[in-house]
């Protein structure tokens, strides 16, 4: 009896060995890719799924048993689950992630170990490569831990038949108040509102300018920033366009892309990536759009800023950081991955393939303008700023604030005192 109780014990350490060596081997969902294995895992959205995809096509060329599994999910639904992952000491977490500018930072400082020092592994020699703002994002103690992807330089797009009905020359346009004062002479001459903006709900256009002023919500030293000059002098400008009648009152998105495809806003400042929302939604107004850098505060002053981006992240959690790191040094630096990117209406980073005529092209829709030339040349002019991890909540507190401003409840310097004050207790 004892001999068979013996054989017994050792076949059940057998099944429990074999049955944890097959769960640990088995894929799925979200789960990091295995050290042996040429498949790995990575969490993107809408379409950054179809870049990455043809992207793993051609690393697989030069290595035929690469594999890559896209899990698509809702931005949201990647930051949710990325938390909760790496709440957990990385539990769940695949390979790569795709992580936003305004969010990089924050997980950086909460979970400092999250993410692959790619210092470490040779991708300085890429550095040069991209723009200082987009390095400096992703940096910690001189070493970075992520690859830039694209990025939002700004402009603004604009309707040359109003301009043209107006006499207003685009050219003329070099500050904020010589684009207050050609809003007056357009809305005049066509009626039409200079802008849209939802002025109790997003505070784009202040994040843009204080962007180009080269600070944030926080100064370099993550010190809030509400009640500094460079924030009261954009909220002014919002004011002003605002007590102008400048500015059509557009809630949400879709109110925002419908002001522009119904032809009732002249401009709308934004990020590169707006031109495939004018494209694909105002169809009927082909060949009445072209674009402007930013007006500056100061004549002569910088008119380079930055409205969205994102950017790639090995989690510390996978099992094949090696080769995670080799197809995404070759996603980042590849003109090729690059155009694709470009064909899914992102703007890349990557300055090597700003020579290539997908660049220098004129688009028929914005009137045979070279637009992508224009955004490419403000890249190295875009100022670092700190997002820090208390990007949500601040954002939260400068939406209030301008709320208040634009109902007139609080005047400018109220309105973002209280704010930062507020803002201040929610971070101790």
């Amino acid at each position: 009896m004892k001999k068979v109780a013996g054989r017994i014990s050792v076949m059940l350490i057998l099944i429990l060995v074999l049955g944890a060596c097959s769960s640990s081997n088995s894929s799925s969902e979200g789960s990091a890719g295995e050290g042996n294995s040429k498949k790995v895992t990575a969490w993107a959205w809408n379409i950054n799924v179809p870049v990455l995809e043809e992207a793993a096509k051609k690393f697989k060329e030069e290595n035929p048993d690469f594999e890559l599994e896209v899990v698509e999910l809702g931005r949201e639904d990647v930051y949710s689950k990325l938390t909760t992952g790496l709440q957990a000491g990385g539990k769940g977490l695949p390979d790569i992630v795709l992580v936003e500018d305004d969010r990089v930072q924050g997980y950086m400082e909460t979970f400092p170990d999250a993410f692959v020092n790619v210092s470490d592994k040779g991708f300085d020699e890429s550095k040069d490569s991209f723009p200082t703002y987009k390095t400096e994002l992703l940096s910690k103690e001189g070493a970075m831990y992520g690859f830039p992807f694209d990025g939002g330089p700004t402009g603004v797009f604009y309707r040359t038949d109003y301009f043209e009905e107006a006499g207003v020359n685009a050219d003329d346009i070099k500050t904020w108040d010589d684009f207050i004062e050609a809003g007056k002479k357009i809305k005049d001459a066509t009626g039409k509102a200079m802008l849209g903006l939802d002025l109790n709900g997003d505070d784009g256009l202040y994040r843009m300018m204080m962007t180009q002023q080269g600070t944030f919500y926080f100064d370099d030293e993550k010190d809030v920033n509400f009640t500094s000059e460079e924030s009261k002098q954009a909220a002014e400008k919002v004011k002003m366009m605002k007590e102008a009648g400048l500015v059509k009152d557009t809630v949400g998105w879709d109110a925002w892309i419908s002001a522009m495809a119904q032809g009732e806003v002249a401009t709308a400042p934004s990020g590169a990536w707006l031109s495939g929302s004018i494209t694909q939604q105002a169809k009927d107004t082909e060949g009445k759009w072209g674009v402007f850098k930013l007006p500056a505060f100061e004549e002569g002053g910088n008119r380079a800023s930055n409205l969205g981006g994102s950017n790639y992240v090995i989690t510390s959690a996978s099992n094949n950081q090696d080769l995670a790191y080799d197809f995404m040094e070759f996603f980042s630096t590849s003109d090729d991955v690059q155009l694709t990117a470009m064909d899914n209406g992102l703007f890349p980073t990557l300055n090597t393939i700003y020579e290539n005529e997908a660049f220098t092209k004129e688009v028929s829709f914005f009137g045979n303008q070279p637009i992508w030339e224009l955004f490419a040349s403000e890249m190295n002019d875009i100022p670092s700023v700190n997002f820090t991890g208390n990007y949500a909540i601040a954002s939260d507190e400068s939406i209030k604030a301008q709320s208040e401003i634009m109902n007139d409840k609080k005047s400018i310097e109220e309105a973002y005192k209280a704010a930062e004050d507020r803002l201040k207790t929610r971070i101790q």
